[in-house]
């Protein structure tokens, strides 16, 4: 049997999901509300991992040692880092890089020691499905840049959401200055957006060789505005997100 679980760290971020889960058997393991049962016709586990590295490779952990996850999804927003990763829209995780992990001298700036690694990849076959779900979500125009203006999003009045594919960095940090911005995209110009858990879930996932795939929907720039655009952007639009790109991805699963 298929278990997929479904992680996102804040619940702001998978209000709309666990509400399709009236039903759902309810298990409390590590402080963490696991809601088992079934989305959408699939067997599921969905869970809120919390904000940064160790809480979500806590998660990570619980999910594949009592539940017997044979697949993990994360779904959240995350700051825009490389100029065509604007509010609204979304980016696939191809790989994923700890931006604080700095072992140097002893070990490479960015590898994780004793790994030989500094970038963890996503499931190709599970990445290409969530793209697919992702990409028919924003060209049927259900979360189009108008319905961010209504959901009061200014800055994303005059762009089409667009989806893109790519490094996502991860960090125990809420990039939220335009310097620290810069900087990032300076030392890793490959990066499209930061975040705060994605490099640990998919590192647990390595560990465990469990499929993993993630995306993330830009709330902000990463600069001076992120913290207003961001709790804003979480309240109002982010869980919307997650629920019609999940719900579209287990329709082409289904097929």
């Amino acid at each position: 049997m298929t278990r997929l679980a479904i992680v996102s760290a804040m619940h702001e971020e998978l209000a709309a999901v666990l509400a399709l889960m009236a039903g759902a058997q309810q298990h409390r393991v590590a402080g963490r509300e696991f809601a088992v049962g079934k989305l959408h016709g699939h067997e599921v586990v969905v869970v809120l991992s919390r904000i940064g590295k160790v809480a979500a490779a806590t998660t990570a952990t619980v999910l594949l040692e009592r539940f017997g996850i044979s697949q993990m999804l994360f779904t959240g927003v995350a700051g825009g880092l490389a100029a065509q990763a604007r509010v609204g829209d979304v980016v696939v995780a191809t790989e994923f890089l700890q931006h604080d992990m700095d072992a140097a001298p002893l070990f490479p700036t960015y590898e994780v020691p004793l790994y030989g690694l500094s970038h963890f990849k996503t499931d190709a076959a599970l990445t290409a499905e969530l793209e697919l779900a992702a990409e028919t979500v924003l060209q049927r125009g259900l979360l189009d840049a108008s319905t961010l203006h209504a959901f009061g999003m200014q800055q994303a009045q005059t762009h089409q959401a667009q989806t893109h594919r790519g490094l996502i960095l991860s960090g125990d940090r809420f990039v939220s200055t335009r310097a620290e911005s810069q900087r990032l995209q300076q030392a890793l110009p490959e990066a499209l957006a930061v975040e705060m858990e994605g490099a640990a879930v998919a590192q647990v996932c390595h560990d465990f060789g469990v499929p993993f795939a993630a995306l993330r929907t830009i709330s902000d720039r990463a600069d001076d505005d992120a913290h207003a655009d961001f709790l804003k952007f979480v309240e109002r639009v982010a869980s919307r997100y997650s629920a019609a790109i999940l719900a579209q991805f287990f329709t082409h699963r289904a097929r």
